[in-house]
């Protein structure tokens, strides 16, 4: 099964497993108690993360299920507790009460732009809780055309922009802080609040 195109084994390590772990440097993930890795593929940067952070509890979801068998076979392999792969799509586990609004960080590696990823993730996020996109390059373009999706559903966003833990390259982290939506109020609260005002103005 073709997983990645870096097979070298220092490679491996810088592009995948430190680059996974140059999270530190944007978010406390020690206090993180629960984190999903959307679109986890061969498992980056979920599996580097509870390699590191034992205590955190870790979600790996991605589409293809012989992705998510071989991730189980790995967290077997490791030893590792309070991780799972699971199989499925991000826009339909994000309807289940059980994921949605569930996790205090969610991160992602996925070659998507912005607002698609931002539709995908930021439903899973707890209000208080974050998003972190792992982006190369510059993403202003990307990050201006996402700001409608991230305010919409409840986010605020920042870019940082950091260096890899060995690589000299520089990498941007798109992070969103969840705030909670606004309800909007119905027409008889509306009515009742020019009523409220009219009666205030006399």
């Amino acid at each position: 099964m073709n997983l990645t195109a870096i097979t070298e084994f220092d490679q491996v390590i810088t592009k995948h497993f430190l680059d996974s772990l140059s999270l530190v440097k944007v978010c406390d993930v020690e206090q993180a108690g629960r984190i999903l890795d959307v679109g986890t593929g061969a498992g980056f940067p979920g599996i580097p993360l509870k390699i590191a952070f034992p205590e955190v509890e870790v979600v790996l979801l991605d589409s293809l299920n012989k992705r998510v068998k071989f991730l189980n076979e790995v967290i077997g392999q490791l030893g590792l507790s309070k991780i799972t792969a699971v199989h499925g799509r991000a826009e339909d586990f994000a309807r289940q009460k059980d994921y949605r609004e569930q996790f205090d960080l969610v991160v992602s590696r996925a070659v998507a732009n912005l607002s698609s990823l931002s539709e995908y993730c930021l439903p899973y996020v707890k209000v208080g809780g974050r998003f972190v996109s792992y982006k190369s390059g510059k993403l202003n373009e990307e990050l201006t055309a996402a700001q409608k999706a991230i305010h919409v559903l409840g986010g605020e966003a920042k870019s940082r922009s950091i260096s890899s833990l060995q690589e000299p390259r520089t990498r941007d982290r798109l992070s969103a802080s969840r705030r909670g939506r606004q309800r909007r109020k119905s027409t008889r609260e509306k009515r009742e609040h020019r009523r409220r005002s009219r009666f205030s103005k006399e």
